[in-house]
């Protein structure tokens, strides 16, 4: 059956459906010998070729992989920097007939929870705003939020990019000058939560994302390092996007890495907090 040819590449690991369309406008990408254009489909006897070179329909078979990495504080979120910055993808571990390909990104100044897959589709979805899945972060900032900073916060706020507002705010405790909390918001704009709070004058001074769908962040997962994700939260990953057909299972994917989620309580949350201070 035909099918899109962004979609085939995504699938095949090549990239997110957006990279693909880029690489499509670009004329990177060639259906049997003739540029590729925005809604051409393929069968499994067209050829397609990408930059030149063949590309290889058995990566559809290949292993659906899921990494969780606990990203520190000074890594960027792109494969190569000009400045010779530290990134997210050199601490990965290798992938055949494939990539791994970048899910929520953090900005250079924030630390914590980043998912890296092999299967373009799956990372389409994850990303895609029509999915809105929750992201939680620790936030610490200087002082403490005033009724009027909690109203709006949870209201809305107009941005340079439309308005925005976090879904829950509670309160992580702290002591001296620094406070945390603990925010949710179903979005992922660039650096949304800092710009939140810029926006009602509230200065951020650390940042962590604790989770993002259903996924938490390891407490046992250090800091620039990643684990891999077992069949079980695989598939809980693909019931997040309504993806429930099946890839082979990767012989690496055997620990867990997600925990019960849970009502947010106070006391659950100072644990996470003792942990950020860490």
């Amino acid at each position: 059956m035909a099918e899109r040819v962004q979609k085939v590449l995504a699938q095949a690991g090549y990239g997110s459906r957006r990279e693909i369309e880029s690489w499509i406008e670009q004329g990177r990408i060639e259906i049997n010998g003739k540029p590729a254009r925005l809604g051409d489909k393929v069968e499994l006897t067209d050829e397609i070729r990408l930059n030149g070179k063949p590309v290889r329909r058995t990566l559809d078979l290949a292993p659906r992989r899921i990494l969780a990495y606990n990203k520190p504080e000074g890594e960027i979120c792109t494969r190569d920097d000009p400045e010779g910055r530290s990134t997210v993808f050199a601490k990965l571990p290798p992938v055949k007939n494939g990539r791994w390909i970048i899910v929520g990104r953090l900005d250079i100044n924030s630390s914590g929870l980043i998912l890296f897959t092999t299967d373009g589709e799956l990372a389409n979805r994850l990303m895609h705003p029509s999915s809105e899945i929750e992201r939680e972060y620790a936030v610490r900032v200087l002082g403490e939020l005033s009724d009027d900073h909690y109203r709006q916060l949870r209201e809305g706020v107009q941005l340079d990019d439309g308005p925005a507002r976090f879904d829950d705010i509670v309160d992580g405790g702290g002591q001296g000058v620094n406070h945390w909390y603990y925010v949710l918001l179903h979005e992922g704009r660039n650096r949304e939560v800092r710009r939140l709070f810029d926006a009602v004058g509230v200065t951020v001074n650390r940042l962590i994302r604790t989770r993002f769908g259903n996924l938490f962040l390891p407490r046992n997962l250090p800091q620039g390092q990643w684990r891999e994700l077992g069949e079980k939260d695989i598939n809980h990953v693909l019931a997040m996007v309504g993806m429930d057909e099946a890839l082979p299972e990767s012989p690496r994917s055997t620990k867990k890495t997600t925990r019960k989620k849970t009502v947010r309580k106070k006391q659950s949350r100072k644990k996470t907090s003792r942990q950020a201070k860490r």
